[in-house]
């Protein structure tokens, strides 16, 4: 489903597209904030908006129309730099459902998976859109990007948060509600360049991955655990449609320069997830068969713990085993070790707790079999409180950034009753839309 965001006569001085990332600041557009501790702050612009804070305070008025990197001196003489947040800094304080793909598996995708203008591109997993907006930057308005996401809610997210950022909706973007498998068998062979799976099983669409990929094509997955890396993994190598797959993790540690100190920081940001690629073969081609020697633990169960996946893969059988490796060292009477029983954590204690409600689950609240069902199916269960705060919260976002105001206007007849005090009282309230980063 593909829906257009509404223009309002508000919304219409408005820049779209790139325009509205450049030029002074505008009432209904985001701003970041620094203070002197290195803090950010993200906040809205409104006409009667006042920002607050431990290191200085100000009116937005005071902001709009200034330029961007203009640092603001507050009445209680602190400093605040003001620019406009990068896609990076958007994406980890934006109202989100889902988890977010961090910025620097993001790059990581759009590079390793060449993700080139004018590309057509699959993306399986919309979430909460942060990838959806890497790769829309990077195939342009000649390109084509088709997200298909299984859960409404977190696809109305993802519109919402992709269209503010752009400014309205990307024009080289459609998303859909449903199954990828019935997406891209339904598409033309060869038609599509990359395909981008961040989901939960990503070997179950490698077969219509194949399809939909031209000869050449690159499937990139990410996934979360090693359990999925070995999975996807083996079922690439072992469909006969791809290339050897290419595994990797990406690490970001920052480094603290000060005059001579000259040292890594003391936080970083490690595992996130794991990133695999492999390339679409042409019909009637078979992969090359590896000529490496197997590793120990590389064939069936039991056959890797005395070195003999090389034997039990050639057909030889398993070579005796040696007096080393039969000789045995406990005695014949002794006692096998006692063993616990194991503990039940109080955390599956379903019989004394009451499970949480899921919007995966497809049960009524307090059903412990529909959410034992969600939980064996690997669904991520995400609270319908949760949901509706998001929702509401993106709702107030474009309501503010399409009227400029921060207090929604009231009517006709209660402004001729509402005086000068009001008009103060609004003008120093709080910013609504004012969300902290960090």
């Amino acid at each position: 489903m593909t829906t257009e965001p509404e223009t309002t006569p508000e919304s219409a001085d408005r820049p779209a597209g790139p325009g509205h990332r450049r030029g002074p600041f505008r009432a209904g557009e985001r701003v970041q904030l620094t203070d002197v501790k290195g803090r950010h702050h993200t906040v809205h612009l409104t006409h009667d908006g006042y920002f607050q804070s431990q290191r200085g305070s100000f009116h937005h008025r005071d902001l709009i129309g200034r330029d961007e990197g203009t640092v603001l001196a507050t009445p209680t003489g602190h400093d605040l730099l003001a620019l406009r947040p990068l896609l990076s800094d958007y994406v980890m304080s934006m109202p989100r459902g889902a988890a977010v793909v961090y910025p620097k598996d993001a790059g990581q995708i759009v590079q390793m998976g060449d993700i080139y203008p004018g590309a057509r591109v699959v993306e399986a997993g919309v979430g909460s859109g942060a990838l959806s907006m890497s790769l829309l930057s990077a195939i342009g308005e000649t390109g084509t990007l088709h997200s298909v996401e299984r859960r409404p809610e977190f696809a109305e997210i993802a519109e919402a948060n992709v269209d503010s950022w752009f400014g309205g909706r990307h024009p080289a973007w459609t998303v859909t509600v449903g199954d990828l498998a019935d997406v891209l068998l339904d598409a033309e062979p060869g038609s599509v360049d990359r395909i981008v799976l961040d989901m939960l099983a990503p070997w179950e669409n490698i077969g219509p991955a194949a399809h939909a990929l031209a000869p050449g094509g690159l499937l990139i997955a990410y996934v979360a655990t090693t359990t999925q890396l070995s999975r996807v993994v083996e079922d690439l190598r072992g469909s006969g449609r791809f290339t050897e797959p290419r595994p990797w993790e990406a690490m970001v540690r920052g480094w603290h320069v000060e005059g001579l100190s000259v040292r890594p920081d003391h936080r970083m940001v490690a595992h996130t997830g794991f990133l695999v690629t492999a390339r679409a073969l042409a019909d009637g081609s078979a992969p090359p068969q590896r000529t490496r020697r197997p590793a120990k633990g590389a064939g069936p169960l039991g056959a890797g713990a005395h070195g003999h996946a090389a034997d039990l893969a050639s057909g030889a059988g398993p070579r005796p085993a040696s007096d080393d490796e039969t000789r045995d060292t406990t005695p014949d009477d002794a006692a096998p070790p006692a063993v616990d029983p194991p503990r039940t954590s109080t955390h599956a204690r379903t019989s004394r707790h009451a499970p949480p409600v899921g919007v995966d689950s497809g049960a009524p609240e307090g059903d412990a079999k529909g959410w034992a069902a969600a939980l064996s199916a690997g669904e991520r269960t995400i609270s319908v409180k949760k949901l509706r705060r998001v929702g509401r919260d993106v709702r107030r976002r474009a309501e503010i950034e399409e009227s400029g105001y921060a207090s929604r206007p009231a009517a006709p007849e209660e402004n001729t009753t509402a005086g000068t005090g009001a008009d103060d009282a609004a003008t120093h309230a709080p910013d609504e839309g004012a969300t902290t980063e960090e």
